[in-house]
């Protein structure tokens, strides 16, 4: 696969990345969070979350799609300021990469990724932070081979009941 495009989200584009992030998660997490909470996931009711979402944004979020080459959204990556409880820092964090389950391995969320790297240097973030579940094996080695590494931090986050816990990786930013 070509290097797929990536652009800002648009709200024609709710729909595709709901399917992006339903299906992401429920490839990602099976096994790591409980099924039945995966399993009632609904596309139709991200996709209107997202379009409300966007209609409200005041901007410092950034939803970002890769397309391939048909124009079918197969990637999403939405990033902004550090929240540090309800605090915004002037660290820069990746609150979302997800991509579709028949597209991983194939450069998508490097490219995502890349791009906002990019963003967020350009903005003039120090860091790019991002938690991801501690388990997750997969996703660790993504970000550790960008750049990322684990600072110690930890965030107790439970799904149905299930403690399913998150660490934060941390990456430094050219200005």
């Amino acid at each position: 696969m070509r290097s797929p495009r990536v652009r800002e989200m648009t709200p024609a584009d709710c729909e595709g990345v709901a399917e992006v992030r339903v299906g992401g998660w429920r490839s990602a997490y099976r096994g790591l969070m409980p099924q039945s909470y995966l399993d009632r996931l609904s596309v139709e009711e991200d996709a209107e979350w997202r379009r409300t979402h966007l209609a409200q944004a005041d901007g410092s979020v950034v939803n970002l799609v890769a397309e391939d080459t048909g124009g079918e959204i197969v990637g999403w990556a939405c990033h902004g300021p550090y929240r540090d409880g309800e605090v915004r820092t002037e660290d820069a964090e990746l609150y979302a990469i997800y991509v579709h389950p028949d597209q991983v391995g194939r450069g998508v969320g490097r490219a995502l990724l890349t791009e906002s790297v990019a963003r967020c240097s350009a903005a003039g973030h120090g860091r790019l932070l991002l938690w991801v579940l501690k388990e997750n094996d997969r996703a660790r080695r993504f970000y550790e081979r960008a750049g990322f590494r684990a600072d110690g931090a930890e965030e107790p986050f439970e799904v149905d009941g299930v403690a399913v816990p998150e660490v934060r990786y941390t990456r430094p930013l050219a200005r």
